[in-house]
């Protein structure tokens, strides 16, 4: 290692600077498949929106004595699977990808289901279940990209350390809501499946 430079020539990084500008971001240096990038991450982008809108319908469908400090929990998260949705997207046209925020389709894509119950404690349930699922989901993508993708990887990374906290928010409130009265496990009704 001691003979062989850090670094390429400032002149073979120059020209291959010049060369396939149409691909932005991505030059020659890029090791991975960013076709198969671009589909994990435009999975990932369908989880994220099928998470935004079943949180949107938890928060407007919660009722129970309890309802309005988990439907704000339930609002803060949504907005915050927003946020990731648009820092996916963003980067799915840095890797010159299309994101894909078609509405056909999104239901298969998304690594989440759409599952909106019909009691409170179901609701916090169903969160718990799609937060492990997206967890699980970026750690095999982060898995995945390693080092070879170092964006992707560190913005996954910090996606995935909301979703812990939002797993976590969503077992406290299973716990409290058992605590105040409310049943913490949901009775076994139907959900509606969307």
């Amino acid at each position: 290692m001691a003979g062989k430079p850090f670094l390429s020539d400032i002149k073979t990084i120059r020209k291959r600077a010049r060369e396939h500008m149409e691909r932005g971001a991505v030059t020659d240096s890029y090791t991975l498949d960013s076709d198969t990038v671009v589909r994990l991450l435009n999975e990932a982008l369908a989880t994220e929106i099928i998470c935004v809108l079943r949180y949107k319908a938890h928060f407007y469908m919660a009722s129970g004595i309890n309802a309005k400090s988990i439907a704000a929990e339930f609002l803060e998260h949504a907005n915050e699977e927003q946020q990731h949705a648009d820092q996916i997207a963003e980067r799915i046209t840095q890797l010159d990808g299309d994101p894909n925020f078609s509405p056909e389709g999104l239901q298969t894509r998304s690594h989440a289901e759409f599952i909106v119950p019909d009691d409170l404690a179901a609701m916090i349930e169903e969160n718990l279940v799609a937060e492990r699922i997206a967890i699980d989901s970026y750690r095999e993508i982060i898995n995945y990209v390693g080092d070879k993708d170092t964006t992707t990887k560190r913005l996954l990374e910090g996606i995935l350390a909301m979703e812990e906290e939002h797993a976590e928010d969503m077992k406290t409130l299973m716990e409290q809501l058992g605590k105040k009265g409310e049943p913490a496990k949901p009775k076994q009704r139907k959900a509606k499946s969307k």
